[in-house]
């Protein structure tokens, strides 16, 4: 029996550490634009406020009604596109362990062990059995980052 921690093998792996650079990168980009949206939505706001001091409550209710749905739909879209990055940092994760499975059967083989089990679920053992960093090595040199495998995907 082998133990192997699935959380280190992704996130100290090459590919593993791909991911995740591209994906605090484009959540950085996406906490830009939200601030970029919430500037203008405020600058926006103070402006229509200012509007209401010379406007009749009639004539307001419209724009106000008009700057709440801008309002929601920009938070509306902000979650969209927060949710579709949380989807793909779950299919790298889905995808990379696809791509493992053949390199972590070889060391199930080569050991002579037939299960392997996910440390965090066991008790006790001995560090002998955990086959993390050994796994981290071959997949490296297996897949690398995989970024020509997802390259050569998309052509």
């Amino acid at each position: 029996m082998l133990t192997l921690s699935s959380e280190r093998l992704f996130a100290e792996s090459a590919f593993g550490q791909r991911i995740l650079r591209e994906i605090e990168a484009e959540g950085i980009l996406l906490g830009e634009e939200n601030e970029r949206i919430v500037d203008e939505l405020s600058k926006e706001e103070k402006d229509l406020t200012e509007k209401r001091a010379n406007m009749a409550a009639d004539e307001f209710r419209p724009l106000a009604e008009a700057f709440d749905r801008k309002v929601q739909s920009h938070r509306e879209g902000q979650r969209a596109k927060l949710d579709a990055l949380a989807r793909r940092s779950e299919e790298a994760q889905q995808k990379f362990f696809e791509l493992v499975q053949p390199v972590l059967i070889d060391l199930l083989r080569e050991t002579g062990a037939s299960v392997i089990i996910e440390r965090s679920s066991v008790f006790l053992s001995s560090d002998r059995t955990d086959i993390t960093d050994a796994a981290i090595a071959r997949i490296n040199t297996a897949i690398g980052d995989g970024g020509e495998l997802e390259n050569g995907a998309s052509e």
